[in-house]
């Protein structure tokens, strides 16, 4: 018998998986508790006792991307340590390497889902304070850090919404102009 992607997996893990998948199909407006159960081959009452709500589930959908981030840039620091501006420079990789079409997606139906209960943000507020002080805190070059990470999070939020206008080539040069500006600073 084949297995499938979430065999194995906690159903917790099955349940943020299956509304992932929903909500980059579909969108958040029109994620269902019922679909996400089905999908996540759980009865309601699983998924309910793991999200007892559609907000909950939400929350848990944003946690995990908040996360997956997090985990990234951990594992990064390790091959970046001893360079200049850390903090910005593992938060631009991690941005950089877990750029996908299906984390875009998602991010972007969890976008328009917290336009109705911008509460729904906290956390990300919370992890972005935090990350902004360690940022500014640590840099070398403070001017460098803070222009690199809000250079990659302009670029990011581009293509999360389609909307950027570089081709590939261009979005390589600026990916390669950030880069350099961690490691010279900016020219005075």
């Amino acid at each position: 018998m084949a297995t499938t992607p979430r065999a194995g997996k906690n159903s917790r893990e099955r349940i943020l998986d299956a509304a992932s998948e929903i909500v980059a199909e579909v969108g958040a407006g029109k994620l269902t508790l019922d679909a996400v159960a089905q999908r996540a081959s759980l009865s309601k009452g699983g998924l309910l006792y793991n999200f007892p709500s559609k907000d909950a589930l939400l929350k848990g959908m944003i946690q995990r991307l908040i996360d997956q981030v997090l985990a990234e840039k951990e594992r990064l620091r390790t091959s970046l340590a001893g360079k200049r501006n850390l903090e910005a420079r593992a938060s631009v990789a991690a941005s950089l390497k877990l750029h996908s079409a299906k984390i875009n997606d998602v991010a972007t139906g969890l976008l328009a889902a917290t336009a109705e209960n911008p509460q729904l943000l906290e956390p990300a507020r919370d992890v972005i304070k935090v990350e902004w002080r360690k940022l500014t805190s640590t840099a070398e070059d403070k001017e460098a850090a803070m222009l690199a990470w809000l250079a990659i999070e302009g670029l990011s939020s581009l293509e999360m919404h389609n909307l950027s206008p570089l081709s590939a080539r261009q979005r390589s040069e600026v990916v390669t102009a950030i880069e350099r500006l961690l490691d010279k600073g900016i020219a005075k």
